[in-house]
Parts: C-alpha cells; sequence; structure tokens
C-alpha cells in the first residue's frame, strides 16, 4: 500500500496572495486518481471565524456539518469536489483548548507543559489522525498567515518537524511569494521572494516549490535568480499569474510544469484530466451576451464578504456563456430604486443581520416585484421579500422582523424556538445541511424534485401565524423543513418572471460544472429579460 502522501502550502512577503486558491489548484490537478483532505491551520485565538464580522475576515463559509470555517474551504469544495467537514480545520483557539484540558485530564503526567514539544505535538497528531480517519491518500495542508507572523509560528514548526514523523520522501513543501513590478521601473523584483524563502529556511524548511504572484509570467533569467537564491531547481519556480478567474490557475499551474514535479517528489502518478473544466474557462473567456445584474447588501464595501455569490454567479458566466455585470447598491444609503435599477436585469438581496439596511432591501424587493426583475433572495433575503408582501400586498403596513423592530405589531419575522435559550454567540445558530420538502406543482418542484440538502446560517426564520394570510395573497411557499422547527425554507410567486428565495444559501454548494439551479435561473430569466427588452434586429429578405 502506498504511503499517505502530504503538501504543506505558506505564504510570505504579504497577506492576501491567494493561498486558498493555489492549495486548491495544486489539489486539483492530483485530485483524478487520489482522495485528498484538505486542511487549514488559522493562528487566530477564535474558535472558528463564525463571530467575525465579514467586513474584517471576509465571507464565512458554512459547511453540510454545521461547521463554521474560512472562506478557502469553498475554493477546497468547488475545486476537489469535496464536502469538507469542520475537523478539518484547526485554529490555534482550538489547540490551546484541547491541550489545556489534557493538562487538567492529567495526560501530561506533571510535567510542565510547553510549546514545544507538546503545542506542536498536538498539532502534528491532528494532521496524522485527519489522514487515518478519512484514509487519505494526499493531505494538503494550508498554513493561514504570512511567514514571519508569530500566530504562525507553531504551525509552521509543526509542520518542519512532520518531516520526521511521516518521512522526508511523503512531504512536499510548497511557498507563495510576491513578485511585483513597481510602477515606472517596469522590472520584476525577486528580492521579497528571496528575503521571504530565507525567512522560511531559518525556521528550518526549505521549500520544494515556489509559486510567485505576479501580473506577468516569471521570466527565465528570474526564475534562475529565485532558484540560484533559493536553492531550488529552476524549474520548480513557478509562475501564479494575476488572472481575471481564479479557474485559469490550475490550468497555468500544469502549463507551469507542477505536475512533474509533484508526481517526482511524492512517487505518485495521478495526472490530472482537465477537459471539462477547460471548456468552462474559455467559455468565460468569450460570452455571447452580458446582462446587468444589482447585489443589494450592507457589506458591499467589501466584495470578500460575499465570496461565494461571485463564485456562483461566475459558475453561470461558464455554463451560460454570458458576461454578468455587477452592480452594487449599499441598501443602508440608497432608496430610489427606479434610478438605481433602470438597466437591471435581475437582483440578488444577499444574507445579513440587524437592522441596519433593512429598509433599503424591502424597497428593493418592492421594485423588482412590481416591475417583473428577476428577483433571488437569499436567507435575509427571503424574510425582506415576506416582510414587503406583507406590508405592501397584505396590508400589514408595519410588519417588520423582531430582530429589525421588536416592537412591531406584525412579527413577520421571530426568533427560532430552538434559539430562544441560546446564550453564546458562537456555532449556535441553526447551522449546517438541511433537508427541503418540495410542493408540488411549484417551480421549485421543476427545480429540485421532492427533496433537496441545502445550507443554512440563520436564528431568525418566518412566523408561521402569518403563514395563511399571506398565502391567500399569492405568495407560495414552496419548501419547508422536517426537522422540528418546521421552517419556511423556500417562498416563489406565480405570474412573475422569476422570483424566488430561500432561507438557506444555494451559494455554498454551487461549483464551475454544477452551478447551483436557483443561481442558473436567475441569470436564465435575467438573459430572457433582456433579449425581451432588446430584441435581436430582424432582416428583411
Amino acid at each position: 500500500m502506498q504511503e499517505r502522501k502530504y503538501i504543506i502550502v505558506t505564504g510570505g512577503v504579504l497577506s492576501g496572495l491567494g493561498k486558498g486558491i493555489a492549495a486548491a489548484s495544486v489539489g486539483k490537478l492530483l485530485s483524478t486518481r487520489l482522495k485528498i483532505v484538505p486542511l487549514k491551520l488559522d493562528g487566530y485565538l477564535n474558535v472558528d471565524p463564525g463571530t467575525m464580522n465579514p467586513m474584517e475576515h471576509g465571507e464565512v463559509f458554512v459547511l453540510d456539518d454545521g461547521g463554521e470555517v474560512d472562506m478557502d474551504f469553498g475554493h477546497y469544495e468547488r475545486f476537489l469536489n469535496v464536502t469538507c467537514k469542520f475537523e478539518w480545520n484547526l485554529t490555534m483557539g482550538k489547540v490551546f483548548e484541547k491541550v489545556r484540558k489534557k493538562e487538567r485530564h492529567g495526560d501530561y503526567l506533571g510535567k510542565t507543559v510547553q510549546f514545544i514539544p507538546h503545542v506542536t505535538n498536538q498539532i502534528q497528531d491532528w494532521i496524522v489522525e485527519r489522514g487515518e480517519k478519512e484514509n487519505a491518500d494526499l493531505i494538503l495542508i494550508e498554513i493561514g498567515g504570512t511567514v514571519g507572523d508569530i500566530e504562525n509560528e507553531l504551525y509552521i514548526e509543526a509542520c518542519r518537524q512532520l518531516s520526521d514523523k511521516v518521512g522526508k520522501s511523503n512531504i512536499m513543501y510548497i511557498h507563495l511569494t510576491y513578485i511585483p513590478i513597481p510602477t515606472g521601473v517596469n522590472e520584476q523584483k525577486t528580492k521579497p521572494s528571496q528575503q521571504s524563502v530565507n525567512l522560511l529556511r531559518q525556521k528550518g524548511i526549505q521549500p520544494d516549490v515556489i509559486i510567485g504572484r505576479c501580473s506577468e509570467y516569471i521570466e527565465e533569467k528570474n526564475k534562475e535568480k529565485i532558484a540560484r537564491f533559493c536553492n531550488i531547481d529552476k524549474n520548480a519556480v513557478i509562475t501564479g499569474l494575476d488572472v481575471d478567474n481564479i479557474y485559469k490557475i490550475p490550468s497555468i499551474f500544469e502549463n507551469e510544469g507542477l505536475v512533474e514535479i509533484l508526481h517526482k517528489k511524492l512517487q505518485i502518478y495521478s495526472p490530472p484530466d482537465l477537459t471539462s473544466w477547460k471548456r468552462l474557462v474559455a467559455n468565460l473567456n468569450n460570452p455571447e451576451k452580458n446582462i446587468n445584474i444589482a447585489i443589494c447588501g450592507k457589506y458591499t464595501a467589501l466584495e470578500d464578504s460575499y465570496a461565494s455569490i461571485l463564485e456562483a454567479l461566475k459558475h453561470c458566466e461558464a455554463n451560460l456563456r454570458c458576461k454578468i455585470n455587477l452592480k452594487w447598491i449599499e441598501t443602508s444609503e440608497n432608496s430610489n430604486f427606479a434610478e438605481l435599477l433602470k438597466d437591471i436585469q435581475g437582483i440578488i438581496v444577499p444574507g445579513g443581520w440587524g437592522s441596519r439596511g433593512v429598509e433599503g432591501k424591502i424597497a428593493a424587493v418592492k421594485y423588482v416585484r412590481e416591475n417583473n426583475i428577476p428577483f433571488l433572495g437569499i436567507c435575509f433575503g427571503l424574510q425582506m421579500a415576506v416582510i414587503e408582501y406583507a406590508r405592501n400586498v397584505c396590508g400589514l403596513t408595519r410588519a417588520n422582523s423582531l430582530e429589525a423592530d421588536p416592537q412591531t405589531p406584525h412579527p413577520l419575522i421571530f426568533l427560532l424556538p430552538s434559539q430562544k435559550d441560546v446564550v453564546d454567540m458562537g456555532g449556535t445558530l441553526r447551522l449546517g445541511a438541511h433537508d427541503v420538502i418540495i410542493k408540488q406543482n411549484t417551480q421549485a418542484f421543476e427545480m429540485f424534485g421532492e427533496k433537496t440538502r441545502q445550507r443554512f446560517r440563520h436564528r431568525y426564520e418566518v412566523n408561521p401565524a402569518y403563514l395563511q394570510q399571506l398565502e391567500e395573497k399569492g405568495l407560495i411557499f414552496s419548501g419547508i423543513s422536517q426537522d422540528k422547527d418546521n421552517v419556511m425554507q423556500l417562498i416563489e410567486l406565480p405570474n412573475h418572471p422569476y422570483f424566488m428565495a430561500g432561507q438557506f444559501h444555494p451559494e455554498l454548494t454551487s461549483k464551475l460544472e454544477t452551478p447551483h439551479p436557483m443561481f442558473y435561473g436567475l441569470i436564465k430569466a435575467a438573459i430572457e429579460r433582456k433579449n425581451l427588452n432588446n430584441p435581436e434586429p430582424t432582416t428583411n429578405l
């Protein structure tokens, strides 16, 4: 039986270089024949990112098992076609909690508990255990942060020691760095990469591959310079090219010769099959049509807050050969939607929290409902759509969510019964995958059939006391849960080009080769709306 292999991905020079995308792309090149388990080592002391502000940390990605994790797990799932698990994410908060519990339990036999070896051993044991538990062929490990950060020092040391535990022939180190081209100089500068690698080597890790993030392909002379000063083969210096879409990266790595290096170093053979992948990427470069889609939210200043939504739209672009032009609308500030949406073929109201931006979202939903503009509501977006309908169709003018207005006489959205006694914030929402039972003779039934399984992240739901009133006025609740909460999970409107909203997050399970049906439906409807308003000219023969 072949020994288990390990790939460690580190980053240097500066943050935000795209280690997660690089790691996912490396995995994509090996995923044809190998079972790959991606792990992420985060340096923060939080147990998970669930309580972090998305404006600071970016999107919280929710897994099937309810785990709240870093958005890099979205890349892993989309590139590797795996369903990740919460236990595949290690934070320093988790590490220290485990070490503390072991010390209290007496597992260290009275010894002084130290960073080395006790914390580093805990990290190594966790890595090895994940491989054994999942019977993985390859463990792909991304160390968060930048080499030199105090937060990841223990991870780097643990991964250095890991080579002795698993065997040097079974482990490979890949370092992602940065090659700037300063304005006015117009020359690729290799010194930051050299210094970053030197810092990594000081910590005892000699990288086997250096991926240089650059706006151009790295020149041969600069590959030679990096190789010479970093003590690696020139062929092991790979360009991590700036691209307009991340799905090009696996092909770039393949063309740069990375597959051969991986196979040789790890003594494995798993040639990539990127045929379908490359066809879809080519579609992105050659759209046949274009449409305008608005995203109406309150975190629009940081696009990473909606990272998975952007990827889900990209999947639709590839499969429908359509260029989507995005318009970001901050609902906390805008209300003139007749002007804001005059050239828009569809809108998305995404998830969110609290009272800020509520009235703007409701106004946006009202405009698109009355003007037959395709609409997709996600989580909070569903709640806003229900409130809008209650106010403007059912006559409940002061209808609201208890989250936004605790004094509303018509609490259309209220706290889930299972959430009423919850005190802690982290990991306490209704999280993860739940079955959605679909009502027959609905648009949702055509889309999903009798049942679909979707991922949730919410604390509030539609108040069932108002269901009859809403349904009598034409709103269709086309999806409901079977669990104890009995949650209304899907709504739609008949006689509308496309009006759907889910309490769940469809963006979390969309992939390049299998776009989520709700996003796909929105974009198809938007294309049809544009064709209807701007028909192709006819030629008289």
